[in-house]
């Protein structure tokens, strides 16, 4: 009988929800996972998909313990943004959600509550070479 091995930050996985142009992209570059019972880390959203399937999604990852970050487009997240809001005021910081740009719509950081949070924290880091 073998030892069970316990969950190490080297275990933690990453989430990706998105357009298939960025989901296809970060899965090709091993980002993406399949396990066992055909459970995907990844969600393609296109014109079918509707905005309680993204919201769905979302919650269940958030409850996950094996998964550290959660990509999502701001363009999904901003359909969903009382969600993800949510979530973010929950306190909880793993996993840790970080809202990507696409291609098709400008960043827009005030949409973003990773870079409000930072805002608000204003640190300064200062590079002396």
């Amino acid at each position: 009988m073998g030892k069970k091995r316990m969950k190490t930050l080297s275990d933690l996985k990453v989430a990706i929800i998105g357009d298939e142009q960025t989901v296809t992209g970060l899965v090709l570059g091993g980002g993406g996972m399949v396990d066992g019972q055909g459970k995907k880390n990844f969600m393609v959203v296109d014109g079918a998909t509707r905005n309680h399937e993204i919201a769905e999604q979302f919650q269940e990852w958030t409850t996950r313990k094996d998964l550290a970050v959660i990509l999502i487009s701001q363009t999904e997240a901003g359909k969903i943004r009382n969600v993800v809001d949510d979530f973010a005021r929950s306190g909880q910081v793993i996993p840790a959600v970080l809202e990507m740009p696409t291609k098709d719509v400008a960043y827009d950081p005030k949409k973003d509550y990773g870079s409000v949070r930072f805002e608000i924290v204003k640190v300064k880091i200062v590079w002396h070479a």
